[in-house]
């Protein structure tokens, strides 16, 4: 009996041995994992210290993206402008060669070509504008040309002018009127057969930014001046123009 009681209370001395071993290997265990965290948490407010408006630096990300959208779609915008322009520039200096080419041909030192003789009369510039101090200065720029100006001072006169008259070699036009504006006038003009050809300038004080050029070259014009502008520039594209239309109508006579 006493050997079974000594080799319970050995058994039982191992089995508490064990455990206190384990319980040390455990504190020991949860001494590591207690100057981890530690660590991780001095590590966790370096970073917040170092960057403590997380949510704000977001908000910033979002809108230099949206920035960044937006600039991308600007950018496409003076693109396609860019290459209109480009077009627009191309197809005035095959129009400019074809012009001094017949003056060449002809000798002549005027801007209109010689063959204007057998066109019946001079071609027309139609200039459409609601200020009466407008309409004169347009005169006066024009008046070195031999073109004859014919001025009006709406947009319903203007379509009236082109029903009394189909020798209209350029139309010059205000964006700026009252009832009918220079973009429905245009509208307007493009939507007949006989005068969808006759070329138009916007000349207006609105200014030549993208978005008024754009809306303008949407209506049907060939160009788009803000004021101020340059007198001889205005006078050289109504030759070019000119000289467009007489050689087309001289061609087909």
């Amino acid at each position: 009996m006493a050997r079974r009681t000594t080799a319970h209370g050995d058994v039982l001395g191992d089995a508490l041995l064990d455990r206190q071993h384990r319980i040390a290997d455990l504190e020991v265990r949860l001494s590591q994992l207690e100057a981890e965290w530690s660590a991780e948490r001095a590590r966790a407010d370096a970073i917040a210290e170092a960057a403590p408006d997380v949510d704000g630096l977001l908000r910033e990300r979002d809108a230099l993206r949206t920035e960044v959208r937006k600039l991308t779609g600007e950018l496409c915008e003076a693109r396609r402008l860019h290459e209109a322009a480009e077009e627009r520039c191309e197809l005035l200096e095959r129009q400019l060669e074809t012009i001094e080419a017949t003056q060449r041909a002809h000798g002549s030192r005027a801007l209109i070509p010689a063959a204007a003789t057998t066109w019946r009369g001079m071609p027309k510039v139609l200039v459409v504008d609601d200020q009466a101090d407008n309409l004169l200065a347009m005169n006066a720029v024009l008046s070195t040309l031999d073109q004859e100006v014919v001025a009006v001072s709406s947009g319903r006169d203007a379509l009236k002018a082109l029903l009394d008259h189909d020798d209209f070699a350029v139309i010059i036009m205000d964006v700026q009127m009252p009832d009918m504006d220079g973009y429905e006038t245009a509208a307007h003009i493009k939507r007949r057969n006989r005068d969808r050809d006759v070329p138009i300038i916007f000349l207006t004080a609105m200014g030549a930014d993208a978005e008024h050029s754009a809306r303008g070259y949407a209506a049907g014009a060939v160009d788009y001046i803000g004021k101020p502008f340059d007198p001889w520039v205005l006078r050289a594209k109504v030759a070019v123009f000119t000289g467009i239309f007489l050689e087309r109508h001289v061609a087909a006579r």
